[in-house]
């Protein structure tokens, strides 16, 4: 097979977004030193629209739109994600044929003043853009306020050293990545914030008809972090995963084994229906659709029905 001579990568331009495709490009500048490897740095829907959580303008599929447009019109040969932010129910004409290995998928807490969030006195106030991770906290830490916290990652920090927040909540994976990891004052134990589905993984987004660039992207894939992710999203597509329900999924490797925990919640904390499975990596979609399907006979689907629009 022959070498590619020129790639084009198209990301959205945020300082993480862009340190991801960066990645990215030196992966591949490394295993093929002839190619062109460039990068087309895109603003998207989900960059611009900051007044609002995502759950009410249209969820995480507005961070891969234009950048998927590129795709389509020829200006770009592959995408790079956060994987979190890719929609489950990717269908043709696009495809995601690499999944790269993960960094820390846990949640983080960050904070000038407190160490953790058992450390928050009453009445404090917590940042996340997340109903994951709102339902998860306002659960366990009943006497903290709970609040909307929009923007890329500098100006959610902005937000909190201006003292609009207490703490806030952010991937432990992307302040890692940007060298901000003295921010990080603790991690949350997955028992206390259960990671979205993909979290801390990167995945590149392709024309399904490019078969070719598939094969020359397949050295960047990493099969343990696939077949934990492709376990954590089944359970997300199963339930309709969106931004607009508290849903989390999380899945470890160990051998050839899968150990998936997942939830569902109500976005006051008042109820989180749980589900645990464990099963072979190779079956690792089906080993997500029990679990999901556990969590429906538990009575995530009174939940959904409720949060989930009647199209969705």
């Amino acid at each position: 097979m022959s070498a590619p001579s020129r790639l084009v990568i198209a990301t959205r331009a945020s300082r993480l977004a862009l340190w991801q495709a960066e990645h990215v490009q030196a992966r591949l500048q490394a295993l093929y030193p002839q190619c062109e490897v460039s990068l087309l740095k895109m603003t998207t829907r989900g960059d611009q629209i900051l007044d609002r959580t995502l759950s009410k303008v249209g969820g995480k599929g507005l961070f891969v739109k234009e950048l998927e447009t590129a795709l389509l019109d020829g200006r770009a040969d592959l995408a790079v994600h956060s994987l979190k932010d890719v929609p489950v129910d990717l269908t043709s004409p696009f495809s995601l044929p690499v999944i790269m290995e993960r960094d820390d998928p846990r949640d983080a807490f960050v904070s000038p003043r407190y160490g953790a969030l058992d450390e928050l006195p009453e009445g404090a106030v917590v940042g996340t853009s997340s109903l994951r991770r709102e339902s998860q906290i306002r659960a366990q830490y009943p006497h903290l306020v709970v609040k909307p916290l929009r923007g890329n990652l500098d100006t959610r920090l902005g937000k909190l050293d201006k003292g609009e927040y207490d703490a806030i909540i952010l991937a432990a994976a992307g302040l890692r990545r940007l060298g901000l990891s003295s921010r990080i004052k603790s991690l949350l134990d997955p028992e206390i914030s259960l990671p979205a589905a993909g979290q801390g993984a990167l995945g590149i987004e392709i024309l399904e008809s490019r078969n070719e660039l598939a094969a020359w992207l397949a050295p960047l894939s990493c099969p343990q972090t696939t077949a934990c992710a492709l376990a954590e999203r089944a359970v997300s597509r199963v339930l309709g995963g969106s931004c607009q329900v508290p849903l989390a999924a999380y899945a470890r490797a160990e051998g050839d084994t899968l150990h998936l925990k997942a939830l569902v919640a109500e976005p006051d904390g008042t109820l989180i229906i749980r589900s645990e499975a464990s099963g072979r990596a190779d079956d690792a979609e089906q080993l997500g659709e029990s679990a999901a399907r556990t969590l429906l006979s538990q009575g995530a689907e009174a939940i959904l029905a409720r949060l989930l629009p009647p199209s969705a």
